[in-house]
């Protein structure tokens, strides 16, 4: 197969790329503008564009992206400033974290979220006051004098 990827592409014309089931990479993949990836991919993945993985994607790293649909088999965690859309049958073992997270019926999932659409910080909860604990009983109380 013969394949041309753009990874400069142009702002104003974003390219779009595709890598069919028959590609595998052992290393890191960055692009720009819109990548469909089918393949399989030892490493991690990075851009600031849009993914889009197919049915027979394998993926053994970390992904961050703007926003991706994801099917296929991930072992890594998936980050995107945007959304994260992850489709039927899919298989992800990883933590994600974007701002959107679609998950539809069907999907296997083993892992963390955090989603968090406004960006809101943490705010620590204060802890409640604890009450003191009763003395331990070990031994019966004495008395004075005896």
């Amino acid at each position: 197969m013969n394949e041309t990827m753009n990874t400069q592409g142009n702002p104003a014309n974003p390219s779009k790329n595709t890598l069919s089931s028959d590609v595998e990479i052992k290393g890191n993949l960055k692009f720009t503008g819109e990548l469909t990836f089918d393949g399989k991919l030892d490493g991690e993945i990075n851009s600031d564009g849009a993914l889009n993985l197919g049915e027979n994607a394998v993926i053994n790293g970390n992904i961050s992206v703007n926003s991706v649909v994801v099917r296929g088999k991930i072992n890594g965690n998936v980050a995107a400033k945007e959304k994260i859309d992850i489709k039927t049958k899919t298989e992800l073992f990883g933590d994600i974290r974007a701002a959107k997270l679609v998950i539809e019926e069907g999907v296997t999932f083993v892992g963390k979220t955090e989603v968090n659409p406004n960006k809101v910080a943490a705010i620590p909860t204060p802890s409640a006051p604890r009450a003191p604990e009763p003395p331990k009983v070990s031994e019966p109380a004495r008395l004075p004098g005896r």
